[in-house]
């Protein structure tokens, strides 16, 4: 038997896991470095490695969802081998892998040889049997595909292009600089500006993407190029290296990164379900407000962002929110479409993003949409835009040929017909795929809105408005909605229950390497919802106190909005060490915003105020200000910290962890929660409360699945007795470990205390795994949370 073709040795690992565990391998921290890390993973209660893409990407990445062969591990992760000793350390402490599948777009690397099936098509163009796999509307640019790489305008950059050999790619090229780009056959001998326009691609500055270029991206990411995994052999080529290593035993689940971004998301699904025989697989679909997982998809669930929106609106006041939005307001001063108020700001974000960094999406949509009415352009152009900027979620489910859902069709109609546009209905109609006639065209245009209305969702809303509006940090994360910031028990139980009887096998999560900010510092931001005067006053004592002394100094301020948002991460910090990296956070929030600076039009002058500005409020003098609001935050926090995290370690679904986040782990937005894990970091030797907690309920998982993920999985509400009742979440798994969390302790502290508030345990003996403490018939809860707000008790009976 070959080494490719070689078992792991078998170990009893679960089909479902009983909780995973997110590594973000690269290059510091390949699969041997991962390996290291397993007893302590195995020791912590993980059934599951969750790994971050494993094919061969673009060189140096730091994520790997650029990847640029799907016949291949990465090398520089350590190859095959690498994953297969991984595979068997794993399996031999009764642990299995789970794979991050990228079937949404593949890398255009520098140089473009890399990814040998886009290489082929930019040789041999639409003819090649490789342009199937990528969208290319060839017809745009005359049968030429844009590539968007030059750092000007092509006739000031010629002199930068030359022809030579290029001995890894085996033939000769044309570079520039780090691109090195295949030649059409009988091109070679051409001078050189013939040479360049001959090419079935043709070489661009790299603005003009926003609006010629003719491939679909991710996003608008340009280095980005989807693929078209709806083609069955392209499905077949993307996926069979994923594959073999599911039916070798190397691998036992998938995450499904990006689905929305797919033609059509359930039939993928569907065909990856029977490709993989079914295997564990979640899919990384974000449900906004009340949206559900359309039940027809065949997969175990989402990647849990719907669960860390209900986790965090748990242990969210919204009475204080609402002080704070006002505190928020009164400092800032800010226009309501630039800040001030979070609809028309997110509003304000989606039109400018889709007429100008979609520009080039939308020119497709209306090219489909006149081909299939033969309506003026320009009518369908004004209504294509206003209705996807009224769709309030990511997108539509249309597939062509097949009749829309209720949910779908009123959904499209509500938002076409708010526009007032006479071309709307037209819209309306190509987006459900009820026009009559059109042909191509008109599925072309079905499919394509859905993709494009995704990609304008979360660069409006995740990419830009949560960098403009920014009253409590903490409400802006992926999954959740800055209006919508709390969630009340019954809405948690009804939430859990549902996800329990329809999802029962679904990932939950409250840090990714996605999110904004990572659990912990989400919590100790949610902490001010419950302190909002002191957290005025302070910021108003401080901000002046700085202000002045800036000005003595006379150094240049920025707006109060920025000050706002640097003022809450120094509260999270309370740490001068924090400064570069805040100040680092706060670059990309202002870039991303687009107001005062951006990606694309950087205003160096103006980033240095920011950074300068930002290095001074957390890392100069007035750091020591933040003595007083750390004192308040230290309570509340704990409380939030320990209950949000064993209410997910405990509620239905699967719990994935971040790396790090048994422990306290302060992490901002990527490059920063993108670190290589340093397990001596979680691994302090000291075991900590939340650690214990960790422990505690991951073990009890792997020992009791049948508790959490089985068929008899129950989930019980259990509500306490007494005047502060709401302060109280409980719930019983499989009748037999209940979880008993504190939730808004301030406002608790502030009226006194549990006051005589109880729990009426059911029949038997409970232990409190975390204390060793037994308890029976009605405890109150002073005592039951006198040493931890936390408790996890396991009835005892005889099996």
């Amino acid at each position: 038997m070959t080494e490719s073709a070689a078992t792991p040795p078998t170990a009893v690992v679960p089909s479902v896991p009983s909780a995973t565990y997110r590594l973000q391998l690269q290059p510091d921290f390949p699969f041997a470095a991962a390996e290291a890390v397993v007893p302590h993973l195995a020791a912590l209660g993980v059934s599951h490695l969750h790994l971050s893409p494993v094919l061969q990407a673009v060189p140096g990445s730091t994520h790997g969802y650029d990847v640029v062969d799907h016949t291949r591990v990465r090398e520089e992760l350590g190859g095959e081998k690498g994953l297969r000793a991984l595979a068997r350390t794993a399996r031999a402490h009764g642990m299995g892998l789970v794979l991050d599948v990228v079937p949404n777009h593949m890398a255009v690397p520098a140089p473009e040889h890399l990814a040998r099936p886009l290489w082929e098509v930019l040789r041999d163009g639409p003819r090649s049997p490789y342009a199937r796999w990528f969208d290319v509307d060839w017809a745009a640019q005359g049968d030429r595909l844009l590539l968007p790489v030059l750092g000007g305008p092509l006739d000031e950059v010629l002199p930068d292009l030359r022809v030579e050999h290029d001995r890894a790619a085996g033939e000769r090229v044309l570079r520039y600089h780090d691109h090195a780009f295949p030649l059409r056959p009988g091109t070679e001998q051409l001078q050189l500006r013939a040479l360049v326009d001959a090419q079935w691609y043709r070489l661009a500055w790299w603005r003009q993407a926003r609006t010629e270029l003719n491939y679909r991206r991710f996003f608008t990411i340009s280095e980005l190029i989807a693929v078209r995994v709806e083609d069955d052999e392209v499905f077949a080529a993307t996926h069979a290296t994923l594959l073999r290593l599911l039916d070798e035993g190397v691998a036992d689940g998938l995450r499904v990164d990006h689905p929305d971004g797919l033609a059509d998301p359930a039939g993928y699904l569907r065909q990856l379900a029977d490709a993989s025989g079914g295997r564990w697989t979640v899919v990384e679909k974000i449900l906004t407000g009340d949206e559900r997982l359309p039940a027809g998809w065949t997969c175990s669930g989402t990647t849990g962002y719907d669960a860390l929106d209900r986790l965090d609106g748990l242990f969210t006041d919204p009475v204080g929110v609402e002080e704070i939005v006002r505190c928020y307001r009164d400092f800032t001063a800010v226009p309501a479409d630039e800040g001030g108020e979070w609809p028309p700001t997110l509003r304000a974000a989606a039109e400018r993003i889709v007429t100008q960094d979609l520009a080039a999406e939308v020119d497709r949509l209306t090219r489909s949409a006149v081909r299939a009415t033969g309506l003026e352009p320009a009518a369908l152009r004004q209504a294509i835009e206003a209705t996807l900027v009224r769709l309030p979620r990511y997108r539509p489910y249309v597939v062509p040929g097949e009749p829309a859902d209720a949910e779908d069709t009123a959904l499209l109609e509500a938002a076409s017909g708010a526009t007032g546009l006479p071309a709307a209905g037209a819209v309306c109609d190509l987006a459900l795929g009820r026009h009559r006639g059109g042909g191509q065209a008109a599925a072309d245009f079905t499919v394509r809105l859905a993709q494009v209305s995704s990609a304008l969702r979360a660069k409006s809303a995740e990419d830009t408005a949560f960098y403009r509006y920014h009253p409590l940090l903490c409400l802006n994360e992926v999954g959740r909605e800055p209006d919508r910031p709390a969630t009340t028990p019954e809405d948690f139980h009804a939430f859990s229950e549902r996800l329990r009887r329809d999802w029962p096998h679904t990932a939950t999560v409250r840090s990714t390497h996605d999110t904004k900010r990572s659990a912990d510092v989400r919590a100790r931001l949610a902490a001010l919802s419950e302190l909002p005067g002191e957290w005025a006053a302070w910021l108003g004592e401080v901000s002046a106190d700085l202000r002045d002394y800036l000005a003595h100094r006379g150094m240049p301020l920025p707006e109060r909005r920025v000050e706002y948002q640097a003022w809450q991460h120094a509260a999270v910090f309370c740490d001068p060490g924090a400064a570069e990296r805040v100040a680092a956070t706060l670059l990309k929030s202002e870039r991303e915003a687009g107001l005062r600076t951006s990606w694309t039009d950087q205003r160096p002058e103006y980033e240095q105020i920011v950074t300068g500005f930002v290095r001074e409020l957390v890392g100069g003098p007035a750091a020591f200000a933040t003595e007083r609001i750390d004192r308040a935050l230290r309570g509340p926090e704990r409380v939030n910290v320990l209950g949000a995290h064993l209410a997910h370690l405990t509620m239905p679904g699967v719990p994935d962890l971040y790396q790090g986040d048994e422990e306290r782990q302060l992490l901002l937005v990527d490059p920063d929660n993108r670190r290589p894990y340093d397990p001596d970091t979680a691994d302090s030797g000291e075991v900590s409360e939340k650690r214990q907690v960790t422990q505690f309920a991951l073990r009890l998982r792997r020992a009791r699945p049948q508790w959490f993920t089985g068929p008899e999985a129950t989930y019980e509400p259990l509500y306490a007795r007494g005047v502060a009742g709401e302060h109280c979440v409980a719930f019983i798994r499989g009748g037999r470990a209940l979880t008993v969390v504190t939730r808004l302790s301030r406002r608790l502290a502030d009226a006194g205390g549990w006051r005589g508030t109880e729990l009426v345990l059911p029949e038997g003996v409970w232990t409190e795994v975390l204390t060793g403490r037994a308890f029976r018939a009605v405890v109150p809860l002073a005592e039951l949370l006198d040493r931890l707000p936390v408790g996890l008790l396991v009835r005892d009976v005889d099996e």
